[in-house]
């Protein structure tokens, strides 16, 4: 890794909800909220902007699992704060607790696991996954 990775370090990020992030969208019809998938996909955002600025130009980091609990639906137009914080590292292997606010409530919780891993070997194995 281009840097060391420090249990602590943060990421936040906010984002307007607009409606296609919903679960209407989603083919969840009537449920016009921020949808799971999208929630999901800001945490990874996140976390990966957290792990940015320590990665080398050779590495990408992969998200790998993900406990993630939607306490509380999002209306569209409310704006949602995402925050990462980094609360085990092993080796490339980077855990996370992650929370999501929105603008009266926290609106999920949990943890999300990501790997450090060097950019040309995976594509490399991609390339061979597919030509297979």
């Amino acid at each position: 890794m281009g840097a060391k990775l420090d249990i602590g370090r943060t990421y936040q990020s906010q984002t307007r909800v607009e409606e296609w992030m919903t679960a209407e969208k989603a083919g969840n019809k009537g449920v016009d909220v921020l949808s799971t998938p999208m929630l999901l996909q800001l945490i990874e955002d996140a976390a990966v902007h957290c792990l940015a600025p320590m990665l080398s130009k050779d590495e990408v980091s992969l998200g790998a699992y993900v406990d993630l609990t939607h306490l509380a639906p999002t209306p569209v137009g409310f704006i949602v704060r995402t925050e990462v914080e980094i609360i085990g590292v092993n080796g490339r292997r980077v855990n996370f607790a992650v929370a999501a606010f929105d603008e009266r409530e926290k609106v999920a919780e949990g943890t999300h696991e990501r790997y450090v891993i060097d950019r040309s070997r995976f594509l490399s194995h991609l390339e061979d996954k597919q030509s297979s």
